[in-house]
């Protein structure tokens, strides 16, 4: 079987009476001008498909519109995820590192978990199996200060991620794996900021909270919530670019638990203040 050259998500397609068109991996269709190119012979390059007839300059010329739109392969496989990034360590609710678990190991991480924690650790715990990264899940609000040491693991040079739910939203935090990425502290920070209710917000995380039947995760919302936060791990692990939207360590998701909606929000570290200074006398 012959192996395309196309990227995946693009596809050709012959319009009746117009010729050729290009659906693009964003689900767009863009015409294409073959001029006096041979179509089946296009058709046949761009499946990968062997042929011993002459290339000519006009062929040449579509071909090289299809790479220069970044629709071609040109061969290469998908990135494999690094053995020195393969030690994924799992802390939170099972409801949903399990699930996460599964997918990282499908993808060729190694993930251990560890005991749900409900109180700070020290970084000596965090570090313990020489993680290259460490991934929070939390099926509720996040209590004060429980973050607060792991949002000094890319100063380590560990990758930083987490999740957390707060009634029927949930929240994946930006990947942070290096100085000057987005921690924690920066996102309740910058939620603070962005809401005129941020002195209730502050009293929720900060509790207690009395509530009715509680809201609890279903099995498609956990999944989901793990897919998220898997494919934002394969990403840092393999280097591999955002296709679409706001690149992962500069960008907070939104997933609305009831109808499974995500959005993307922009987010930036809080820049340190300077001290006040001191009045002489």
């Amino acid at each position: 079987m012959s192996r395309s050259r196309l990227v995946p998500g693009a596809e050709v397609v012959a319009v009746p009476g117009r010729g050729l068109a290009v659906r693009t991996p964003e689900g767009e269709f863009l015409s294409i001008r073959t001029g006096d190119a041979d179509e089946q012979l296009l058709l046949s390059l761009l499946t990968g498909g062997g042929t011993t007839a002459r290339v000519d300059t006009e062929l040449r010329r579509v071909i090289r519109g299809f790479e220069q739109a970044g629709f071609l392969a040109e061969g290469t496989r998908p990135a494999e995820w690094p053995a020195d990034r393969r030690h994924i360590r799992l802390i939170g609710d099972p409801v949903l590192t399990e699930p996460l678990a599964a997918h990282l190991t499908a993808l060729g991480a190694d993930p251990a978990m560890t005991t749900p924690r409900t109180s700070p650790v020290d970084v000596d715990d965090l570090l313990a199996t020489a993680p290259a990264a460490v991934v929070w899940c939390l099926d509720g609000p996040v209590p004060d200060e429980l973050w607060d040491v792991a949002d000094r693991l890319p100063e380590h040079g560990v990758a930083w991620l987490r999740c957390h739910r707060e009634g029927w939203q949930a929240y994946v935090e930006p990947v942070a794996a290096g100085p000057g990425d987005v921690t924690s502290a920066h996102i309740r920070s910058r939620r603070l900021a962005a809401t005129p209710a941020y002195r209730e917000l502050a009293a929720y995380w900060s509790g207690p909270r009395t509530s009715g039947a509680p809201a609890r995760l279903t099995v498609p919302a956990a999944t989901l919530l793990a897919a998220l936060l898997a494919d934002d791990l394969s990403r840092w692990a393999t280097g591999a670019p955002d296709p679409a939207g706001l690149p992962a360590r500069r960008r907070l998701r939104r997933v609305d638990l009831r109808t499974l909606t995500v959005t993307e929000h922009p987010v930036l570290p809080v820049p340190d203040v300077a001290p006040t200074p001191k009045k002489d006398g």
